[in-house]
């Protein structure tokens, strides 16, 4: 994309490498507080008597938190209005506190669910503000940019995973070490400066969010990023209790050691796929990389789906390349809006999308373990590849 002579010169590249790394970081530290209870939903289940259907309202509680949180951003325009290092450290705090609620309450309770409603809620203060600060530092290497802020969310969700494995899956341990990570993740934040990009509006109109239906390549980054977000998180959240599953039925020792290490591996992987896609974004065109990942995730899901039969290795050796290609399109949808939008409208607009995305993948990470219970992990999975086909077709060319 051709930068406007109006427009800044491109950040000293040590310069914006340091601010965006070192977000970069802050973001696997707090995000991974999102995924802080569904690794451990198994033991909480046993634990309380429980079946995972009755806990599985807290992984969506997030979902719909998130989306609260990131549409009264959207509607406020605070994304776009006030210091986005503020908002990233409060909500940070905010957030870590909230996560710490299911020491002291019933994992089946409403104070439990309101908990992680609040998780959710300030996670949009950290996310889509994350991206305002990232693509506030260059343009010319935006795809790359913001595919690096997509990857730290990525593995901030795998972390979870990483700390059951580690021995971690009481919830005591896990809510602990998450919310300790998310508190040191504010801290790298609140000094970072702001990139010479960075623009700030004084207040938002409604108008200025009908831009999402007006603006053609807006319009198609949203719908791709809702067939995108319909498996996204279904896939994570239920991966590792999946997986669990498959190794039980092939009769290994410890499945739920086996769950937590897949699960762990295939999202992490899937984080570092985001930076090779960057830069290809930025070379070939977000759009190819997206259409190119899209395609990937059906064709690796459908395999996924298949080889619950063929044994775990190969099932193993499905999920593995579902998760490298079921993410790094992520990034370049946010980065599509964030060049078709104006700069100082650019934090409201992608607070909008992922607030859209997410009220999509809330209703799927319900759906998923009710058809799993019906149907079989096997049709679940294969419920979920809808989404990458209608994101396919949605992008266009």
């Amino acid at each position: 994309m051709a930068v406007p002579s109006s427009l800044p010169e491109e950040a000293n590249p040590k310069d914006l490498t340091a601010s965006v790394t070192r977000l970069a970081v802050a973001q696997v530290l707090v995000l991974s507080l999102w995924f802080s209870v569904t690794a451990i939903l198994p033991d909480l289940a046993a634990a309380h008597a429980l079946t995972l259907s009755d806990l599985a309202h807290l992984s969506s509680m997030t979902q719909l938190g998130f989306v609260g949180g990131a549409l009264a951003l959207a509607l406020s325009g605070l994304a776009d209005r006030v210091d986005p290092r503020r908002l990233f450290v409060g909500a940070s705090l905010v957030a870590a506190l909230s996560n710490l609620t299911l020491l002291v309450v019933a994992p089946d309770s409403v104070a439990a669910g309101l908990s992680r409603v609040l998780v959710g809620a300030a996670l949009a203060g950290v996310y889509p503000v994350g991206l305002k600060l990232a693509v506030g530092w260059t343009v010319g290497r935006r795809g790359l940019v913001v595919s690096l802020l997509v990857g730290a969310l990525t593995l901030g969700s795998s972390t979870p995973h990483l700390v059951a494995l580690l021995g971690g899956a009481d919830a005591a341990v896990c809510l602990i070490v998450t919310s300790l990570l998310a508190g040191l993740g504010a801290l790298l934040v609140a000094g970072i400066p702001l990139g010479p990009f960075h623009a700030k509006s004084p207040r938002v109109e409604p108008q200025d969010l009908a831009l999402a239906l007006r603006t053609p390549a807006i319009r198609r980054a949203y719908l791709g990023y809702l067939g995108h977000m319909w498996e996204l998180y279904a896939f994570w959240a239920w991966l590792a209790v999946a997986a669990r599953a498959a190794a039980i039925e092939a009769h290994v020792s410890h499945p739920a050691v086996f769950g937590s290490a897949l699960a762990f591996a295939t999202i992490a992987l899937g984080g570092l796929a985001c930076i090779p896609g960057g830069q290809l974004a930025d070379r070939y065109g977000k759009d190819v990389v997206a259409r190119a990942a899209l395609v990937g995730s059906f064709l690796f899901g459908l395999v996924t789906v298949l080889s619950f039969s063929w044994g775990l290795v190969p099932f193993a050796f499905a999920v593995l390349l579902w998760g490298i290609t079921i993410i790094p399109d992520s990034p370049q949808f946010s980065a599509m809006v964030a060049d078709a939008a104006p700069p100082e409208k650019a934090g409201s607009l992608m607070a909008l999308q992922t607030a859209l995305g997410f009220t999509l993948s809330a209703v799927s990470v319900q759906l998923t373990p009710w058809l799993a219970e019906e149907a079989g992990w096997p049709a679940a999975f294969a419920v979920l590849l809808l989404g990458p086909l209608a994101g396919y077709f949605a992008v266009g060319r």
